[in-house]
């Protein structure tokens, strides 16, 4: 096993977005980020390089059978990790996640084996939640997004409370990455059929799964949208708005072909969809001010 095909099992392009969430939630918390640096940089740490990359190792191991169909340049069923090793390095790194968690204190530890048993579940028989879209893109959307920035705000709260608008927001947040999630998996329809994994796209045609998806990502935008209106943080409404209607653009395109462009949407309008989490971030910590 060389250390390419391990750093491609972790893959690392996935760890932005619970790393971001936990941004979002500490910044939300209104808390100095230089008082509380170390809180930050460990969190990080933790979502991304460790809890969200055990995920992959573990969702790679169990997925074997169908990347050997859908990409079988992958590292398990290329044989560039050998044997067992997929499973023995998901297992390590979730271990290493809670010995890490430890240090973040009780609400750190406990939100960590929270997300851990969110992503063995998602992947492992026989709940193997990925099965059915519904509900195993919502595990992934409430652990990426949801419980990492619910996390970031606690952990910077000196109350280990979170407000009841970062609450709302990393809610809101979870809902619209459901969305997300559904993006990765029109890649894979011809595999999902011939393995069972009972995909949005699977269960609905792909057509109706990407105009599900954009609804499910735009719902939630509008809510969050509306309460910053409603709490006076003008331009933070504005900024998320003027983001919403690019979004809208580009998913017309993408409802137009959805096979074909679900990763051109994910390359352009997910990065609109996350930047409006941090603008609302940003207006709940305004609002504490």
């Amino acid at each position: 096993m060389k250390l390419p095909a391990f750093i491609e099992l972790l893959k690392p392009i996935t760890w932005f977005p619970p790393m971001w969430a936990f941004a979002c939630g500490a910044i939300s918390s209104g808390q100095d980020f230089s008082a509380n640096w170390q809180i930050v940089l460990l969190g990080i740490i933790l979502t991304g390089p460790l809890v969200c990359a055990s995920s992959q190792a573990v969702n790679d191991w169990f997925d074997r059978h169908v990347d050997a169909l859908n990409e079988p340049n992958r590292p398990i069923p290329s044989g560039r990790i050998p044997g067992r090793w997929g499973l023995y390095l998901g297992i390590i790194w979730s271990l290493l996640s809670l010995v890490v968690s430890s240090f973040l204190g009780t609400w750190g530890f406990y939100a960590t084996l929270l997300a851990l048993i969110f992503s063995w579940a998602y992947s492992m028989p026989p709940i193997r939640l990925k099965q059915n879209g519904w509900y195993g893109n919502l595990a992934c959307s409430i652990s990426y997004e949801g419980l990492a920035w619910i996390t970031g705000a606690a952990l910077l709260s000196a109350s280990f409370t979170p407000s009841k608008s970062s609450l709302l927001f990393a809610g809101m947040y979870s809902v619209g990455a459901h969305g997300i999630m559904t993006l990765n998996d029109f890649k894979a329809i011809e595999g999902d059929k011939k393995m069972g994994v009972r995909s949005l796209p699977v269960q609905l045609g792909a057509d109706m799964a990407a105009k599900l998806a954009c609804l499910i990502m735009l719902v939630p935008q509008v809510v969050v949208c509306i309460y910053l209106y409603a709490v006076d943080q003008l331009w933070s409404s504005v900024a998320i708005a003027v983001l919403i209607v690019f979004q809208m653009g580009l998913m017309k395109y993408f409802i137009d072909q959805p096979i074909d462009r679900a990763l051109f949407y994910s390359g352009f309008g997910v990065p609109l969809f996350v930047s409006g989490m941090m603008v609302a971030a940003f207006g709940i910590r305004h609002l504490g001010a």
